[in-house]
This record gives structure tokens, C-alpha cells and sequence, in this order.
């Protein structure tokens, strides 16, 4: 499968790109600064340059590809809107190239409801909350406006992230969070999001992991 890549320089973007490689996808990796891309050259990996995350930015590097795939995020809680205007540029220039399948990262943290412990949802989920403000708003409009589109995507949601391996163990739930879900590795989020990219079943739900 040909697939393109956002945040393809961060910690789950570059576990993205490594294991996309290894199960013999074709990557496209998209970045801002080639040189921040802790990627080997491979056969099947090519790198697209863009400065910006605008639609006309980005679709050429989507066209012609199967999947968007996008893990764009930031560390702390300054405001920020990338990962909604990540994700509505992505989805611009996916319906401007016709491409349909689109799978974004986004934060379990920011929801609470079914699948919680009710010390989780009552007490840990909303000082989370105030400790994250700004970064789970932008996550909360990026999952809106991907929502309320027509492509055919699916919303991951993992727990804290940590740099531990891929272990493969985690679990998901779909549509609901995980019950004791509270870290889960990039390396782990990155193998569960191409496993959703083979899934129809997956296309329009939110996939939680823990």
C-alpha cells in the first residue's frame, strides 16, 4: 500500500514510518526539516518537504496514495491548533486527489465516558483536563472536523504515551475507552493504527487503546 505520513519526525510518526517500511508498505514521510528524519533511506521511503501545513502543501504529496496517516501532536499545553489544521489541510487535499482513507492520533485522555473506572472519569480525566487544556482542545476540534467528514477515517486514542517498545500486548476498544488503559507505548500506537489501516471495520469509529 502507498501511504503518506504526517509527523512523520515525531516520536509516533517515526515509529510509523520504520514499521510502514517493514511490512512493505511504500512511504511517503512528510516533514518539515529532512534532517530531523531518524529514518535510514530505504527502498520504498521518499520524503516530502513542507514547510507548512497547508492543502496546496500537502497534496502533492498525497496524491497517488492509498492512506493518510497522521501523527501530529505536540509536547506540553501551549495553544496550538496543529492537529486540527493539520488534519482539515489533509483532508483538503485528500478530497482534492481523491484519496479516502484516513487514520489520525488523537488522546483518550480528552474523552471521558464508557470503558472508564469511575475514579478515572470523575477525578484523573478531569484534572488531566486542566493540566492539558490546550493541547486535548485542539485534539477535541481535530476529532470534530474529521468526524463530520466524508472520508473513510478512523480516530486512535491511546492513553499516556511512553517510549517503551512494541509489545503488541495493548488492547482497543472500539467507540468506548479502555478499562485500566493508562499508557500505552508510541511504538505500540504506531503498529496498532497499520493494523486499523487493513480494517473496513474500522472506517468511522474511534478506536481506543490502553
Amino acid at each position: 500500500m502507498k501511504i503518506t505520513i504526517l509527523g512523520a519526525t515525531g516520536g509516533t510518526g517515526t515509529h510509523l514510518v520504520r514499521q510502514a517500511l517493514e511490512r512493505g508498505h511504500s512511504v511517503t514521510a512528510v516533514v518539515r526539516d529532512p534532517s530531523r528524519l531518524d529514518v535510514e533511506p530505504t527502498p520504498g521511503l521518499e520524503i516530502a518537504v513542507a514547510r507548512e501545513l497547508t492543502a496546496a502543501a500537502l497534496e502533492p504529496a498525497v496524491t497517488g496514495r492509498d492512506a493518510v496517516l497522521s501523527a501530529l501532536g505536540i509536547r506540553g499545553n501551549a495553544p496550538t491548533d496543529v492537529c486540527e489544521h493539520g488534519a482539515r489541510s489533509a483532508m483538503e487535499a485528500m478530497h482534492a486527489s481523491g484519496v479516502s482513507r484516513l487514520l489520525v492520533v488523537s488522546a483518550s485522555g480528552a474523552y471521558s465516558g464508557p470503558g472508564d473506572d469511575p475514579f478515572t472519569r470523575w477525578l484523573v480525566k478531569p484534572i488531566l483536563g486542566r493540566a492539558l487544556k490546550n493541547a486535548f482542545d485542539d485534539m477535541r476540534r481535530m476529532e470534530t472536523a474529521v468526524r463530520a467528514d466524508t472520508l473513510d477515517w478512523t480516530i486512535v486514542r491511546p492513553p499516556r504515551l511512553t517510549d517503551g517498545p512494541r509489545t503488541g500486548r495493548y488492547r482497543t476498544r472500539t467507540n468506548r475507552n479502555v478499562l485500566g488503559g493508562f499508557r500505552v507505548s508510541r511504538a505500540d500506537v504506531a503498529d496498532c493504527m497499520l493494523t486499523l489501516l487493513d480494517r473496513p471495520a474500522s472506517i468511522h469509529t474511534v478506536v481506543s487503546m490502553g
